[in-house]
């Protein structure tokens, strides 16, 4: 299951939240195919003004910073490089799209790899 968390300050995802929800899913749809759209689990935090800091200071309109985690097998794919690729491509497109173009040089998305047997769901170890 793919999932994403964004964070974003809170000014920035007032009002925008179904769109993005909206436009994260189909952007991960866009690389595997609708077979992963009831999968995609979508989080987004927002922070208040002063929350967020860069530079040993309080940012003042940071990009929206994605953690995609993904099944590490993912990564040892013959075409990793272009799923990594793809997925970058697609989710900072669905930030743009509904952020505006201007966030555009800062999106930063991070693809995490969560091994087999290092997850778990209602209390069970996820083994596959």
């Amino acid at each position: 299951m793919p999932h994403l968390t964004v964070h974003a300050l809170e000014s920035d995802l007032t009002g925008r939240e179904t769109a993005l929800i909206e436009a994260l899913t189909d952007a991960v749809v866009a690389v595997y195919g609708d077979w992963a759209r009831d999968l995609v689990d979508v989080r987004l935090i927002g922070l208040p003004p002063n929350r967020w800091g860069i530079g040993g200071k309080p940012a003042e309109s940071p990009a929206p910073a994605v953690t995609f985690g993904i099944k590490e097998s993912v990564f040892a794919r013959p075409d990793a490089d272009e799923i990594v690729a793809r997925l970058v491509t697609e989710v900072t497109g669905a930030i743009v799209a509904v952020c505006g173009e201007g966030v555009r040089s800062g999106v930063t998305v991070d693809l995490v790899g969560t091994p087999v047997g290092r997850s778990g769901v209602g209390g069970v170890v996820v083994a596959a």
